[in-house]
């Protein structure tokens, strides 16, 4: 990782111009120096990277981060989401013992935004150098043990295996809760994980709405974590109608005040996360595991499997889906965690993977 050099002497020939009391912010450290740029620079960027900075704005930074703590940051923030650009700079200010600031905020986010954007072009030339370029090839490549065939392998009983599941940690407020005019995000990402919001809808109509059953009257919650109320024994279990989740969809509402509710992914039995969509405006919805199904069935064909804590409700929505006969044709096998205990060469830490 680049570190900061001592600041070289003035070189002629150099059209760019030298950067006189410019503050360098690093993890541990701030202070004020002066930067002679080299005889190819042409921009003060070229010269504050030369020296393992970033300045704050293009032509004319007062102000340079460290790539260090750019860094430092975004591995943070993978980590822990919630992990925000001013929880960042206060924790910066406490280190460099001078008082927080708002626009802070701003030049942090602004030199952030650049420098994901650096990593960005970095990886796709790479990727494409690599021949890594073509399509799902990641996801045909996201985990070795799964993907890599040997010599005289023997077949087995699965071709492929994954896990899906949905997490409603992951919230995010709209914008119009605050009494704010709501704001429009432009934003789409550029990682193949993602299953964009257009291919989940094209699933929306997928399941009929039927009237609500009399067991499913007292769950008008979307939210599988809530404490169950112990049922008594009956001479006959469904298991289908003891899921909160698995409930008809009309009852499958969020709560206004969020825009984003959680994610929903796909991962493989060895943990690797494969596919990934929002859940926008609901809670888990059938149109997100048939979106992520339908592109895995696509991409890894016959004799595969996949657990959900609900396959039993969701294996007749699937069934009775656009996607049913394409999934029978594939001879996709669905199964919930604890009955991967039961199916030979498959164990529960195999489909279960979602909930680590």
């Amino acid at each position: 990782m680049p570190c900061i050099a001592n600041t070289a002497p003035a070189v002629a020939g150099s059209d760019c111009p030298s950067l006189t009391g410019i503050d360098l912010i690093d993890l541990f450290g701030r202070e004020r120096m002066s930067l002679q740029p080299q005889p190819l620079h042409r921009y003060p960027n070229e010269t504050l990277i030369h020296h393992g900075y970033m300045g704050c704005t293009p032509l004319f930074p007062t102000v340079a981060i460290s790539i260090c703590t750019l860094a430092n940051y975004r591995q943070c923030h993978r980590t822990c989401p919630r992990f925000s650009i001013q929880a960042q700079c206060k924790a910066l200010c406490h280190l460099h013992d001078m008082p927080y600031r708002p626009y802070l905020n701003s030049q942090f986010s602004d030199t952030y935004d650049i420098y994901l954007e650096i990593l960005n072009r970095v990886d796709r030339r790479l990727n494409e150098a690599l021949h890594r370029n073509t399509p799902n090839w990641r996801l045909l490549n996201a985990c070795p043990c799964c993907s890599y065939k040997l010599e005289d392998e023997p077949p087995l009983a699965f071709k492929w295996l994954a896990s899906i599941d949905g997490n409603n940690s992951l919230k995010r407020w709209a914008s119009s809760t605050y009494g704010l005019t709501a704001r429009e995000d432009s934003r789409k990402p550029r990682s193949d994980y993602w299953v964009d919001q257009t291919t989940v809808d094209a699933f929306k109509d997928e399941v009929r709405r039927s009237a609500p059953s009399k067991s499913s009257l007292d769950r008008q919650d979307d939210w599988e974590d809530l404490v169950t109320v112990p049922v008594e024994s009956e001479t006959s279990f469904n298991c289908t109608e003891r899921w909160r989740n698995a409930g008809p969809e009309q009852q499958k509402k969020m709560f206004s005040v969020f825009d984003e509710s959680g994610i929903f992914i796909a991962a493989c039995r060895h943990r690797f996360v494969l596919l990934a969509c929002d859940m926008v405006h609901s809670g888990e919805l059938a149109k997100y595991p048939l979106a992520l199904m339908n592109q895995l069935l696509s991409v890894f064909g016959a004799n595969g499997g996949c657990a959900y804590d609900i396959g039993c409700a969701f294996m007749k929505t699937l069934a009775n889906s656009s996607l049913g006969p394409l999934a029978q044709s594939l001879n996709l096998r669905m199964m919930v965690g604890a009955e991967g205990t039961t199916i030979q060469m498959v164990s529960l830490n195999n489909v279960g993977s979602c909930r680590t």
